[in-house]
């Protein structure tokens, strides 16, 4: 049977078609992640932990409660009244894995049989004196060896600050002489850092080094930068922090990602809006100089994205763990994957989420197959209290994060009829 012409162009035109309906097809599957879905964000929590919840974050989202609250907390555990225990079953559980590593281990079995990965993260202040700083490398090495062999712990992470101290950063980072037992210092602040990235090289964990503040950040983005060009070459092992609240971030990233092509090797970015924006600013202002901090929450946010799309479009050199409880930048990145072709799990990209807040992105996502890690906090009740009440007076401070948990915690009690 002879098959015209206006045939086989009709057929090519429905094949064409059809083509395009699978592909169209596929991309909303590629981007239908629903963070409304309350019943894949909160599955892990029992009636009474969403219980708990819900009341703690109504009691966040009252400013006056938080430093009322604050203070006789810190006026309890400094007069050893027995206020551990309650601290414990309330906010400490909510936020923290447990004690030590052993104690979170049922939490990251947990998280990871719902494919969400789990960050160790030691979060106890540091102490300014060198033996507190070799405590914390062998702390640091000793997570790293108790990741190597769980497939649920891909990273380890660590604080400058934890491994030497504030004042020496800064006159590295302003460039002073520094005195000969302050260079040996120095010397000692370097070993540590090469040594959490020598032990991360060889067990195959990822090591993400926390961000500080501006006026230490210089002489920890240089050493970082040293230590990508030996430990990047061809796996990818350093990851460094951008904080996008700085006005500088994109330009910095900009300039050192033409060094790290120059000299081939790969640069690994954690990226965040920030942590320090009032200590920044009055800092700023008490010295005299303009604030490195974006005037606006609205540029802040843009400077984010436009991070993560720069970033994007340079993933064979640059990889990435996106950190952000933000549902805008969160979709952004989920746009661009689409867009440029990557796969939901491709390796080269994390999200990344703090333990007890945003379970709405890290489950939804996660049930997606892209890359999901929580930040697990763990420490003694006593010593990781700064670490919570951090978090309490930054979920009051950014309009929007504490409603939005309320609301999704009460639409799944609803559902639950609870």
């Amino acid at each position: 049977m002879k098959i015209s012409k206006r045939e086989i162009k009709q057929k090519f035109i429905n094949i064409i078609s059809t083509i395009e309906y699978i592909c169209l097809k596929l991309k909303r599957t590629f981007m239908s992640v629903d963070f409304n879905n309350t019943e894949i964000a909160f599955h892990l929590k029992s009636d009474s932990e969403l219980e708990r919840a819900y009341f703690l974050f109504k009691m966040i989202s009252i400013e006056p409660l938080v430093r009322i609250g604050t203070a006789a907390t810190n006026f309890a555990l400094k007069a050893h009244l027995p206020v551990e225990g309650l601290i414990r079953s309330t906010v400490f559980d909510h936020f923290c894995g447990g004690v030590n590593e052993d104690d979170c281990l049922p939490t990251i079995d947990r998280m990871y049989a719902s494919k969400v990965y789990s960050v160790l993260d030691y979060s106890v202040e540091g102490k300014g004196e060198e033996h507190k700083f070799d405590s914390a490398l062998e702390t640091i090495l000793k997570l790293i060896e108790f990741s190597k062999d769980k497939a649920a712990l891909p990273i380890a992470v660590f604080k400058p600050s934890a491994f030497g101290r504030f004042e020496l950063y800064q006159k590295v980072s302003e460039g002073q002489q520094l005195s000969t037992a302050e260079n040996k210092e120095w010397e000692r602040i370097i070993y540590r850092f090469e040594k959490v990235c020598t032990s991360g090289k060889l067990n195959d964990v990822k090591i993400l080094i926390d961000a500080e503040e501006s006026w230490i950040q210089d002489a920890v983005d240089d050493l970082i930068l040293k230590l990508m060009q030996t430990y990047n070459s061809d796996t990818l092992t350093v990851y460094s922090t951008l904080q996008t609240y700085r006005w500088d971030r994109l330009d910095y990233l900009k300039k050192i990602h033409a060094r790290a092509k120059e000299f081939g090797f790969k640069l690994g970015f954690k990226i965040v809006r920030g942590a320090y924006m009032e200590k920044e600013r009055q800092r700023a202002k008490d010295f005299g100089y303009k604030s490195p901090i974006c005037e606006t929450k609205a540029l802040t946010d843009a400077l984010f994205n436009a991070t993560t799309t720069y970033i994007f479009s340079n993933l064979e050199t640059i990889h990435v763990f996106i950190g952000t409880h933000n549902e805008e930048s969160t979709h952004l990145a989920l746009k661009l994957m689409n867009n440029l072709q990557i796969s939901n799990a491709d390796s080269r990209v994390w999200f990344g989420q703090l333990y007890g807040m945003s379970d709405h992105i890290s489950f939804n996502l996660a049930n997606q197959g892209y890359n999901v890690a929580k930040y697990l906090p763990f420490g003694p009740v006593k010593d990781v209290m700064p670490y919570l009440i951090r978090r309490a007076e930054e979920n009051t401070s950014v309009a929007g994060q504490t409603s939005r948990e309320l609301d999704l915690i009460k639409k799944e009690k609803r559902r639950r009829n609870i």
